[in-house]
């Protein structure tokens, strides 16, 4: 798997917002156990940082069609974070399902973009962030997914109990970074990205 983390950020790459909604937040304040409790604020940091630099900012989120959801477009639990909001001259595609790239004209939208390389943040880091990277590098882009720029909770075991944020969050990282694309922290991204500025 080619690495793109020892190069400055150029107008090839773009930073990706999965699933930043206030249902996350609302999951938080309700006491879900997570990890990354920053995320947040790294994902805020890099959004500055994209923004600054001038390179390019897209947005996916989830409008799940069952109507017992809470990640509705409809809904005010649906909408974009208060760190994630999308400025209105950046593209936002709404999803059904896992992954960003099914049903919504994302990778078409990049293509015609000229970008190659996408900076992976968001949440669920198990579930949409997962099924977006790993198709993104399907498809052939260059991946980068931001260790602490992700929402990762705990998850149900199959067989009764809970698996710990923490290692979901460890196993879903290592799943991508062995076969799909690069994992970083939010600090070497802003590193680059002063660079490329």
């Amino acid at each position: 798997m080619t690495q793109t983390t020892d190069q400055a950020m150029g107008p090839n790459c773009a930073l990706l917002v999965v699933d930043m909604q206030m249902e996350m937040a609302n999951a938080t304040a309700a006491g879900r156990p997570r990890a990354n409790p920053d995320a947040e604020d790294n994902v805020a940091s890099l959004l500055a940082g994209f923004r600054g630099a001038g390179l390019p900012v897209l947005h996916v989120l989830h409008d799940d069609p069952r109507p017992e959801s809470k990640f509705r477009r409809d809904l005010a639990s649906g909408q974009p974070m208060p760190c994630a909001q999308p400025l209105p001259s950046e593209t936002l595609f709404w999803k059904t399902g896992s992954s960003g790239f099914v049903g919504t004209g994302l990778a078409a939208t990049l293509e015609a973009e000229g970008i190659t390389n996408l900076v992976i943040v968001g949440g669920v880091a198990a579930f949409c962030v997962n099924s977006t990277a790993r198709s993104a590098a399907n498809l052939g882009f260059q991946i980068e997914v931001v260790e602490d720029a992700l929402i990762a909770f705990a998850m149900p075991a199959r067989n009764g109990g809970d698996i710990d944020a923490h290692l979901v969050l460890e196993v879903t990282l290592s799943g991508l970074a062995a076969g799909f694309g690069a994992v970083v922290p939010t600090a070497e991204v802003l590193a680059r990205l002063s660079v490329a500025a």
